[in-house]
């Protein structure tokens, strides 16, 4: 690492976003980093998710002001480090009925809907923006603030970026095993010491985490464990990301009097709390999802019901046969249990513990790490 005397120091423990967020602040204020990963490279939410930058669901007031300063900085990021896959498409989400087009008219009719750049579309229009949806619905809800990134690529290219701008250690499978103030020991022996330690653990409760988690009288953070999937290359383009009716029963955006006017969702749907989201990557293939599950033990299987499901909407909505899935997975993020975004916590003397955006985490991670800094 190319040292600058005098300069301050940040050790970053985690090399998921939020981490990896933390280490790309620190070094645009200036600061040499260091950042530890416990494992080779990120395998834990990061990497296991949509590459959502999802602005339209997120709950008004401070939430969504988070959401916006995050996809603010997405954008400069991404004309620093094209290899995040940043695309600015927006996302639409499909009404199956008259009870979910009338929540989203009265969602599109609050006052923060131009914040969300919320637009209500018939199904020609919505046909005209996304032209691969040759399916059944009723509607549509526009929000063009919403964007995309590729989450199997975002941590390694923005190390790239890193490394090359000098100031910058990366360490992996180092795990951080104890805290003392300002400085971290991994599981080698070798202290790390910094003018600040940031820890982003993700959705390990044991660990340099465990002793401050388990102190806490009611636990700040809970795990949630999500059924996801990708396809193989769809043979049309999708220019949006897609969500259908059901996710507005999950995002607190469309907490309304019309959401308790919704149907029951089927069995297998109601079960596993699913939800539809569709990502195309740049390869083509589709990634979909998702389901919810909150009571530990986590199994350590998936549930087939879940996916028929989810693969039985997607087709419903392009009007088309699925391409066959080529890769299944199962993911579990870390997720604050009160009124908090995330949790934020000194547990020692410069060594701060950030965690838990739960769902937001890659939305919202550079405008958290900025907040850190801040």
């Amino acid at each position: 690492m190319n040292s600058v005397p005098g300069a301050a120091r940040v050790i970053v423990i985690g090399g998921g976003v939020l981490g990896t967020m933390h280490a790309v602040a620190a070094r645009r204020r200036g600061f040499e980093v260091v950042q530890l990963e416990r494992e080779p490279d990120a395998r834990g939410a990061s990497v296991r998710n949509f590459g959502l930058v999802w602005v339209s669901g997120r709950a008004p007031g401070p939430e969504l002001d988070l959401a916006l300063r995050a996809r603010e900085r997405w954008a400069e990021i991404a004309a620093e480090v094209p290899g995040v896959g940043f695309r600015p498409h927006g996302s639409l989400t499909l009404a199956a009925g008259d009870a979910e087009m009338s929540l989203i008219k009265e969602a599109s009719a609050l006052p923060d809907a131009p914040r969300r750049g919320y637009e209500v579309l018939d199904v020609a229009a919505a046909r005209a923006v996304n032209p691969a949806l040759r399916g059944e619905f009723a509607g549509a809800l526009l929000c063009t603030r919403d964007a995309i990134v590729e989450p199997r690529a975002v941590p390694s290219a923005l190390r790239a970026h890193l490394l090359a701008s000098g100031g910058y250690r990366w360490l992996p499978g180092r795990e951080a095993v104890v805290a003392e103030p300002h400085a971290v020991r991994d599981h080698t022996g070798e202290w790390h010491r910094g003018d600040l330690v940031v820890i982003c653990s993700g959705a390990a409760y044991t660990g340099i985490a465990g002793p401050h988690l388990a102190a806490c009288p009611v636990p700040p953070l809970r795990r949630v464990r999500l059924q996801m999937m990708q396809t193989r290359p769809f043979a049309a383009r999708l220019t949006t990301a897609i969500a259908d009716g059901d996710s507005m029963r999950y995002y607190p955006a469309f907490d309304l009097p019309g959401r308790r006017l919704l149907g029951p969702q089927t069995p297998a749907a109601a079960r596993t709390r699913a939800q539809l989201l569709l990502v195309q990557r740049l390869d083509g293939g589709l990634t979909i999802g998702d389901t919810h599950e909150y009571d530990e033990p986590f199994g350590f299987d998936v549930d087939e019901d879940a996916y028929d499901h989810l693969r039985a909407r997607a087709e419903t909505l392009l009007g088309a046969p699925l391409p066959p899935v080529q890769r299944r997975w199962a993911g579990v993020y870390s997720q604050v249990t009160g009124d908090e975004l995330y949790h934020r916590a000194q547990i020692e003397p410069g060594v701060v513990l950030v965690t838990g955006p739960g769902g937001r985490g890659m939305t919202c991670s550079p405008a958290i790490a900025e907040e850190t800094f801040a």
